[in-house]
């Protein structure tokens, strides 16, 4: 967690509870999250659903509602419903908070107003969020105390509208220029195409609701539309993790690998030159490879030699992969060594993305052909277009060492197109 820490003191998280998770017996696992990053000075708001709460009331009372999220159309019975079941939640959070000896208050910092007549509907008491009233927030997370929102919004003339929580989320992070956005729901993440995704840039994200939108159930399009609006609107980090699981949201903040779905503004994660600081996390890679027979075993002395030839993929400041790129000038030829991504982030496409920036820039080397050996990766190089080839395909220099070294490794070679540098 220390190497998070200074990043994140003094910066504000917006924790956006789904009304399940506050009704789960689990959710004082949530609440005692909250307390540990009290503890490291961020800070905090909290906004919570009551759509799980709203079906409850309406089965006991019979009352129809036509739908619980916020969307929709909003009659009389349906907003009673709605303050009826966000105030009890709210009470219940302000309780457990309370409980782990943190102060909060329900400010009513939602400036709403009617989402109005749409397409001949119109949806009475449905609203929309007009802007936060960030003074006040602010005000009380200079004090320490955390600000816990409802699905509602209030006009100037006492009005209270019904809003979709996720809304209310986007804005107060916007308001706040919060840097991370964190849903809680009760599953692991958006799962796109039948697959969890762990990362997913927000572009992408939003081309593949436009393009495909049947890879996503009914429950997360919003739940994704909303990630992509809190990117855009300038929040870095949206997170979607499930709130039912114990430390979810330390798990998710305070790790390289996280439990949940991360979407990302901009590409956080970053191919460069390695320097002095990563030879540590060169040496703890190539030792995992090494154990696994994937590398050979490379001294400190050995990778301070050639450091020069490094290069690191960096996720959020951390080194997550390393490729070596070296060149035989003679013979026109680039080495592609010491390539390995931490078990934890496999199946990503950083080997991929590593391999493709090393062949650009053999091109720009003056290199016509690049090469590896391997003795397990030997598929892995031919799906990205490496052919088989022969001990006599290697530079001199580098044959001598191959046959000296009795791995009897493939040589895989792929021809390289010159680029301009």
């Amino acid at each position: 967690m220390l190497r998070y820490i200074p990043q994140f003191r003094d910066k504000v998280f917006v924790l956006a509870v789904d009304g399940q998770i506050v009704g789960d017996e689990s959710f004082a696992n949530v609440l005692r999250d909250v307390a540990v990053l009290r503890s490291l000075n961020i800070k905090v708001v909290i906004v919570h659903g009551a759509s799980h709460q709203m079906k409850e009331l309406a089965a006991q009372t019979g009352v129809k509602i036509s739908n619980a999220d916020g969307s929709g159309v909003t009659n009389a019975e349906t907003l009673r419903l709605a303050l009826t079941a966000a105030n009890r939640l709210t009470h219940e959070i302000l309780e457990g908070l309370s409980a782990n000896d943190l102060r909060a208050a329900a400010p009513n910092a939602c400036i709403a107003h009617p989402l109005g007549i749409l397409q001949g509907v119109d949806h009475l008491f449905t609203g929309k969020i007009e802007r936060v009233d960030t003074e006040l927030l602010n005000t009380l997370l200079e004090k320490g105390i955390i600000p816990v929102l409802p699905p509602l919004g209030f006009d100037g003339e006492g009005h209270t509208y019904r809003v979709n929580s996720d809304q209310v989320a986007v804005a107060v992070g916007e308001a706040l220029k919060a840097v991370k956005l964190i849903f809680l729901a009760p599953r692991d993440g958006l799962v796109i195409n039948g697959q969890l995704s762990r990362q997913i840039l927000a572009t992408e994200l939003e081309a593949a609701l436009k393009q495909h939108r049947d890879w996503f159930t009914a429950e997360q399009v919003s739940k994704a539309e909303y990630c992509v609006k809190a990117c855009q609107l300038g929040i870095e980090r949206v997170h979607v993790i499930n709130g039912l699981v114990d430390e979810a949201v330390l798990a998710e903040v305070f790790s390289n690998e996280g439990i949940g779905t991360m979407i990302y503004a901009y590409e956080y994660r970053q191919i460069r030159k390695a320097v002095r600081k990563d030879l540590r996390a060169i040496q703890q890679l190539v030792k995992l490879g090494a154990e696994s027979d994937e590398l050979v075993r490379r001294t400190r002395p050995m990778l301070e030699k050639h450091l020069g030839d490094y290069y690191v993929y960096e996720m959020d400041k951390n080194v997550v992969g390393c490729v070596a790129c070296h060149l035989y000038p003679e013979a026109k030829k680039v080495e592609l060594a010491c390539l390995f991504v931490t078990p934890s982030h496999e199946n990503h496409g950083i080997g991929r993305k590593l391999v493709n920036f090393l062949e650009q820039r053999a091109g720009e080397m003056g290199a016509g052909e690049m090469f590896a050996l391997s003795t397990q990766a030997f598929a892995y190089f031919q799906k990205l277009g490496f052919v088989e080839g022969r001990p006599e395909d290697l530079p001199v220099e580098r044959r001598q060492r191959y046959e000296q070294s009795g791995r009897n490794s493939k040589v895989l070679i792929k021809k390289v197109a010159a680029t301009a540098a």
